[in-house]
This record gives structure tokens, C-alpha cells and sequence, in this order.
């Protein structure tokens, strides 16, 4: 589903992303409340969002459609690259986040990405999103997690190390262990987290105060 304020713009996504082989458009909306409505009768799995539109905006539509059981992946579509809509969009549950002006092939492989169930960031705007909170321009106050309680040791050693923006090759080395090991204990902690990718993880490892710029 594509959802965008600009007539010109939604319908030039649809053509896009509906002229794929295995993409399907099933429906449009001008707004985040005509979205959420027509989310719920259509069940699309991906809805591509843009952000600043009137009455209910992308970040509080996708909040309230990642709610939900069962809910559609988000790629949020913005003309603004700023660490503030980045952190917005991914705490409101998105699953992606790309530039209007991505080529029409970046955008394809995004909706398949979120589509397959992994997170579209780019490692540019990971990175942005972590110096963003080391600079201090993007603040959370720490909040107690009971989450964070079912981590093992080396678990939280990993969650770190991917809040740092480490490679799993990365944080094997730092950790003297093998990437597949690596491997095992993100998939865990992901699970004990609840969250969907490591994007997530990081950001529930800034909010609960594990990871902060002063360490």
C-alpha cells in the first residue's frame, strides 16, 4: 500500500513498486487515518509511509499500525534527512526508512527487503542515527526495562557491540568468538527483546540507559 498527501507522488510509487515481478499495489491513501482504515480492510505487507502529511502524520499512523497483532511492514518515505524523523520513524516501528529521491531500483529492493522481514537502514543512516545520540541531538532519559533482565552476560555484551554499529565479523573479534556464535546470540536476544532487527535493539539499548554516549 502506498500512502502519500501528493497525487503525483503516490501514484508514481505505485507505478514503481506495482510494475515488479511479485510486488502488488492493493491500495493508496492521501493521509495516516485513511491509511490506517484502509490498512485494516486490505492487510497489506508492506505499506511505503511518507512522513509529513495533514491531519494524522506518517509517524503517528505507523505507530498505531505496528500496534497491532500481525502488523504490515512500514518504509517510511521522506524528502528530509534528519536524525530526528529517523529515530521518530524507527521507535514508531517502522521497518525501513528511505530518501524520496532514491533511485526507483533502491526503492524496489527496499519494499523487498522489509517485505522478507529484515530492516532497511542504510549503514549511513545507522551510523548517523548513532553519532546523533553520542553528539547529544537525539535524547532518550533512561527507563528500567524487565527485558533487559533476560539477557545473559554475553548477551549484553552483544546487544552493546551492535549499539556501537558493530559487524557480527566485528564483535566476534572484539569478543574472541566465532561469527556463527555471534550469529546464535543476536537471534536470542532479539527474541528476549521483542524486537524485529538490530536497528531496534539499538535503539531499546540507548533507551534503557545500557549503551550511552557517556560510555
Amino acid at each position: 500500500m502506498v500512502v502519500d498527501d501528493q497525487l503525483m507522488v503516490r501514484a508514481g510509487l505505485a507505478v514503481i513498486v506495482g510494475s515488479q515481478p511479485g510486488i502488488e499495489v492493493v491500495g493508496e491513501a492521501g493521509d495516516g487515518a485513511a491509511a490506517i482504515a484502509l490498512a485494516a480492510e486490505l492487510r497489506p505487507d508492506v505499506i511505503l509511509m511518507d512522513v509529513r502529511m495533514p491531519g494524522v502524520d506518517g509517524l503517528t499512523a505507523t505507530a498505531r499500525l505496528t500496534a497491532g497483532p500481525n502488523p504490515p511492514r512500514v518504509l517510511v518515505l521522506t524528502t528530509f534527512h534528519q536524525d530526528a524523523y529517523v529515530f521518530q520513524a524507527l521507535r514508531a516501528g517502522a521497518s525501513g526508512f528511505l530518501l524520496k529521491d532514491a533511485q526507483p531500483a533502491e526503492l524496489v529492493a527496499a519494499v523487498r527487503t522489509v517485505a522478507a522481514g529484515d530492516a532497511m537502514l542504510s549503514p549511513a543512516v545507522t551510523r548517523g542515527l548513532i553519532d546523533a545520540f553520542a553528539a547529544g541531538t537525539v535524547t532518550a532519559a533512561p527507563t528500567a526495562d524487565p527485558r533487559l533482565d533476560a539477557l545473559t552476560p554475553r548477551e549484553r555484551d552483544v546487544l552493546t557491540a551492535i549499539a556501537r554499529g558493530l559487524s557480527n565479523a566485528e564483535i566476534g573479534a572484539a569478543l574472541g568468538i566465532g561469527v556463527g556464535t555471534v550469529k546464535a546470540h543476536v537471534n536470542a536476544l532479539l527474541g528476549k527483546l521483542g524486537a524485529r532487527d538490530r536497528v531496534q535493539a539499538t535503539i531499546i539499548a540507548y533507551d534503557t540507559g545500557l549503551v550511552s554516549p557517556a560510555r
